[in-house]
């Protein structure tokens, strides 16, 4: 997590903890939490429909053993009712609370979101960013989550840091 100025953004680079999260968003109890997802702002009524909490194990297609835990954040982007403004950051906070106390969330689980709107399949989303939007509005920048193959992913990174840190160009900003 990387914070950087005018208007304050805490980068998240979509590798979220459920920990890291709630605490970037505790000074900011008192403002609106804006989602911003797949080039849309989520209505002022949208509505938290489900928290999961999952452990998982999984073998990838190169043979490759994996597990981690995660928290899942259902969320459906619905019209407000009357006159209804964004949620506040403290009602998404009680709402976490509350499930805290019946559903064992872990402090390290990454965090997902999944968001739709009523009638439309939802989509998965990893935390981009925290964006504080004046002394009113926190917006929350969601990324979609690509499906990758991760042995060719891990292979890709390892190649770019190699060749970055095996290169003899100035000025290369790495390594």
């Amino acid at each position: 997590m990387t914070a950087s100025a005018s208007p304050l953004t805490i980068e998240f680079d979509g590798d979220a903890s459920l920990d890291g999260f709630l605490a970037a968003l505790k000074p900011h109890a008192g403002k609106a939490l804006v989602l911003h997802y797949g080039g849309r702002t989520i209505r002022p009524g949208y509505h938290v429909t489900e928290v999961k909490a999952g452990a998982f194990a999984t073998l990838d297609c190169g043979g490759n053993p994996d597990a981690w835990r995660e928290t899942i954040l259902q969320v459906e982007d619905i019209e407000a009712t009357g006159e209804g403004d964004f949620m506040s950051v403290a009602k998404f906070e009680r709402i976490l609370q509350r499930v805290a106390e019946r559903v064992d969330l872990q402090a390290d689980a990454r965090l997902t979101f999944e968001v739709g709107q009523p009638g439309e399949p939802m989509r998965i989303f990893d935390v981009g960013a925290l964006e504080i939007a004046g002394s009113e509005r926190i917006v929350l920048k969601l990324e979609a989550r690509p499906a990758i193959c991760k042995p060719r992913h891990r292979h890709e990174r390892r190649a770019r840091a190699a060749a970055c840190c095996n290169s003899n160009a100035t000025g290369a900003g790495c390594c």
